[in-house]
């Protein structure tokens, strides 16, 4: 294969903002890409991800800051002359030209010649395997497929950088499962530089090598998967990254990173994430599939059965403590509406954060 990502060290954004009037989209974002990195920008929508990726791409002027490629600041170029391939959400193929049109089209514009270009649209389609499909035009082809061409668009012209923007939020779950899978291949077998925007935590944690919580603009938290996935530093980073039990108490006891937590009657032990003093509000979080019915005598968080959803392997039940709390756990077997539960979580599973209420 000769289809290769560009040579750079690395990508720097430097306090980069975008303000829309009196709205701050994007607040000092601070961030160094390196070479080969695949990072996902991964927040709630209106976050400022894809206003972020969109200053990268240039398709929006900064408000303030700077971003480097390697010692060249080109923050004041035009797109085309950053050279980054871009993949869209709704995929922008011209519907009149066949696939193979469409791949070379970026080649086309920067006048490569007629041989080569060939060369690369049918190698950039072997890539992504369409290369039965390049006569077809985009309409007669499926979701997956046409993202597919986006995709080949985007690498053929050996970017330094691919930006995707929820390339995947058009297709159904099948597709979005196997198109995870490709896109993760060829970022490996192109040996680009991929920073790829998502709302969906389960994508970033399977695709990325770093992920990038974005809140109100800014960054909340940098780390590998499995750093945000088990230890997140922040509540609202704790919630987006599943732990969608949040549960107000009070600080009993802390000793190190273990703390006591009082809720209603219940107590419960867990891990500190923020500094708490001993009577202060706290916020409890927990994930669903950490949180089940305590053994007899082993007290817990009580509550009402609200209902049970079969999931195949298991039940999720859904309950509501007395404060109108709401509650996702794991269950052996159905549970009726209205019965009493008590609900425990391991220690380490049980993460502590400062405010409550």
């Amino acid at each position: 294969m000769t289809i290769h990502a560009a040579n750079f060290r690395e990508l720097r954004l430097d306090r980069l903002c975008r303000d829309f009037g009196s709205h701050n989209a994007v607040k000092d974002v601070s961030l160094t890409i390196g070479k080969g990195e695949f990072i996902a920008l991964l927040g709630p929508s209106g976050c400022g991800k894809s206003t972020t990726l969109n200053l990268i791409a240039g398709l929006l002027p900064a408000t303030g800051g700077g971003i480097w490629l390697d010692d060249r600041r080109i923050d004041p170029l035009r797109p085309e002359e950053r050279g980054f391939g871009m993949v869209f959400q709704n995929y922008a193929l011209f519907p009149h030209m066949n696939v193979r049109k469409n791949i070379g089209f970026g080649l086309k514009m920067r006048g490569v010649a007629r041989a080569e270009i060939d060369r690369r649209v049918d190698e950039a389609a072997a890539l992504v395997r369409l290369q039965s499909q390049v006569e077809k035009l985009p309409g007669q082809l499926s979701g997956g497929q046409q993202q597919r061409v986006a995709i080949a668009r985007a690498i053929v012209v050996e970017p330094p950088l691919v930006l995707m923007d929820e390339p995947l939020s058009n297709l159904d779950a099948k597709l979005r499962l196997e198109m995870r899978a490709e896109i993760r291949r060829i970022h490996n077998a192109l040996g680009a530089t991929t920073i790829y925007v998502t709302h969906d935590q389960e994508e970033a944690l399977s695709l990325a090598d770093r992920i990038v919580v974005m809140r109100d603009g800014a960054v909340r938290q940098v780390g590998t998967p499995e750093d945000l996935f088990a230890r997140p530093e922040h509540l609202d980073v704790a919630e987006f990254m599943g732990f969608r039990n949040k549960v107000a108490g009070t600080v009993a006891a802390v000793s190190g990173d273990e703390v006591t937590v009082t809720i209603g009657d219940a107590s419960l032990r867990g891990r500190l994430r923020e500094p708490v003093s001993v009577g202060a509000p706290c916020w409890v979080a927990i994930r669903p599939e950490d949180l089940h019915m305590a053994a007899s005598g082993q007290g817990g968080l009580e509550a009402e059965a609200v209902s049970t959803e079969f999931r195949g392997r298991e039940f999720v039940g859904f309950a509501r403590m007395a404060d109108g709390t709401d509650l996702s756990f794991m269950a052996a077997d159905r549970i009726e509406p209205g019965a009493k539960v008590a609900l425990a979580a391991e220690p380490d599973r049980v993460l502590v954060f400062g405010g409550g209420r």
